[in-house]
């Protein structure tokens, strides 16, 4: 992803060479100019294309806000009711994840989710265990969990 990134600035630059043109707009049609000859050039490139990483990563952060916007409203809300019937426990989900750095990424978006936070990670790394106030349904916490948050943390770094 680094050395594209270098090439596609490296192209731009060019660019702005070629028309001896120093300015912003320039290098910015040289850039447009270096990501279309990077997708002609896609097969001989050993990494994915850089640019779809970088739409996975907006994806992520956006998937992140809308969460947190919907379980501040779902905090507020059991804070406002007059009688508590939430259910609180302590869940073990199974990941999907190997490295380290994928690990500490997905147990920080749970602990940064309020209502949800990570509690600990198996020796095996193969569970993370999460303390959420309301469960109704292990099985649609385990799966939305899952389905959100670690399949857009493996699709940024895979």
């Amino acid at each position: 992803m680094a050395l594209q990134i270098i090439i596609n600035l490296t192209i731009a630059v060019l660019w702005m060479f070629l028309f001896e043109a120093y300015n912003f707009s320039t290098f910015f049609i040289g850039y447009l100019f270096g990501i279309f000859l990077l997708l002609i050039l896609e097969r001989f490139i050993p990494d994915r294309f850089y640019l779809f990483r970088v739409w996975a990563i907006i994806k992520l952060i956006g998937l992140f806000l809308k969460e947190l916007i919907l379980a501040n409203i779902d905090v507020v809300k059991w804070a406002y009711k007059p009688k508590l019937d939430m259910k609180p426990g302590i869940i073990a989900i199974p990941i999907d994840l190997k490295t380290n750095w994928e690990i500490t990424i997905l147990a920080n978006l749970i602990t940064l989710t309020p209502g949800t936070l990570s509690v600990s990670v198996s020796l095996d790394y193969n569970f993370i265990y999460i303390h959420a106030m309301d469960v109704p349904d292990i099985d649609e916490t385990v799966t939305q969990i899952k389905d959100s948050f670690e399949k857009a943390i493996m699709e940024v770094t895979r």
